[in-house]
């Protein structure tokens, strides 16, 4: 009995020994001077692609994880609605032209009576001097006694006639006048139909190529988050896509790590589904303003413990390089060499799959 419970205690002491040496061989080691660590995750610039107008989604030509281009049909919305006013506004831009023409018949119906009322002017005047001699010629030859008194008073209406006629023919022409200002605004008023029309028909014209949905870069189909079939608002999301050609990883490094963190520090990033590989990337942000806010009055320990974000991004041509092995939301850690002069440890130098 006191045999096996000694057994039990060795082989508990062996275990725990075991133990100690594998954590300690596993354990990471201290980084040297001029290096920071902390823990992160793979992110990358999420675009949703949306219906610009409300409509029946009528297809969805990709699936989630299928990789696209830049272009790239993704999905379509039906559009027999925006057809049919596309149809109508393009009738509705016909009549405007139509009336654009007829204003403009008018224009020059007016401005030929105008000539032909000036024309009437003319002989009007011409009626008048005449009459406007014979009057004067009347009234010398009853001054001597020589004409009758008929003779004078029918020169004399003559001359009333003619004036009279002479006025009513210059009315007649600035009545022309108003006319083909009337026919000219009418003109104006068509052909502002016209571009009326014509922008009605460029809006929905783009409406209707805008529910044809493009990728708007490469990348790669997160979340279907809708299916053909249903109806969606204005603005209602369809795919959710991650451009691949902006990855990166967001950590965070304690204020004293955080002042010598530059644009451009090298970082080296080894994710936990790999940490064979050793990956790339140079720090494209640091947070101005802290994690959390401190208090009013801080003391030098509360100062450093205040965090701050920092973003490493990998370089696209690597990543266009690996596509197929790049995805989203994986932990790990960043490496980020705050001394430039600081060589870079055996186990954290970069290691990239073949």
């Amino acid at each position: 009995m006191m045999r096996r419970k000694w057994l039990l205690v060795a082989l508990a002491l062996a275990g725990c020994g075991a133990a100690y040496l594998g954590w300690k061989a596993l354990r990471p080691r201290p980084l040297p001077e001029g290096f920071a660590s902390s823990n992160g995750r793979i992110e990358a610039v999420e675009i949703d692609v949306a219906a610009k107008t409300a409509g029946r989604l009528k297809e969805v030509l990709v699936n989630e994880g299928d990789f696209v281009t830049a272009g790239q049909v993704l999905a379509r919305m039906d559009t027999e609605v925006l057809a049919a006013q596309l149809r109508e506004a393009e009738a509705d831009s016909r009549k405007a032209k139509s009336a654009v023409d007829t204003a403009k018949s008018t224009v020059v119906q007016r401005e030929s009576e105008k000539a032909a009322g000036l024309s009437v002017v003319a002989q009007r005047e011409a009626e008048f001097d005449g009459a406007k001699r014979t009057r004067t010629r009347a009234e010398a030859m009853s001054a001597q006694g020589v004409g009758s008194a008929e003779v004078l008073d029918g020169a004399r209406v003559q001359f009333f006639s003619s004036e009279a006629a002479v006025k009513a023919a210059r009315a007649n022409v600035a009545a022309a006048d108003a006319a083909i200002a009337t026919a000219r605004s009418q003109v104006i008023q068509a052909e502002a139909t016209v571009d009326a029309a014509k922008s009605r028909i460029e809006r929905l014209q783009a409406d209707i190529d805008d529910s044809t949905l493009r990728a708007p870069r490469d990348g790669r189909v997160q979340y279907r988050v809708a299916q053909p079939g249903e109806v969606l608002a204005a603005g209602g999301k369809v795919l959710n896509m991650v451009d691949l050609g902006d990855v990166y990883m967001t950590f965070f490094l304690p204020t004293a790590d955080a002042g010598r963190a530059r644009m451009g520090t090298e970082v080296h990033i080894v994710l936990d589904a790999a940490p064979q590989f050793v990956i790339p990337a140079r720090v494209s942000y640091v947070a101005d303003v802290a994690q959390f806010t401190p208090k009013t009055v801080e003391t030098a320990q509360e100062r450093q413990k205040l965090m701050f974000r920092i973003k490493a991004r990998i370089d696209p041509d690597l990543l266009k390089k690996h596509i197929n092995r790049v995805k989203t939301g994986l932990p790990g850690v960043a490496y980020a060499q705050l001394d430039p002069g600081a060589e870079w440890p055996a186990d954290i130098r970069v290691r990239l799959p073949e």
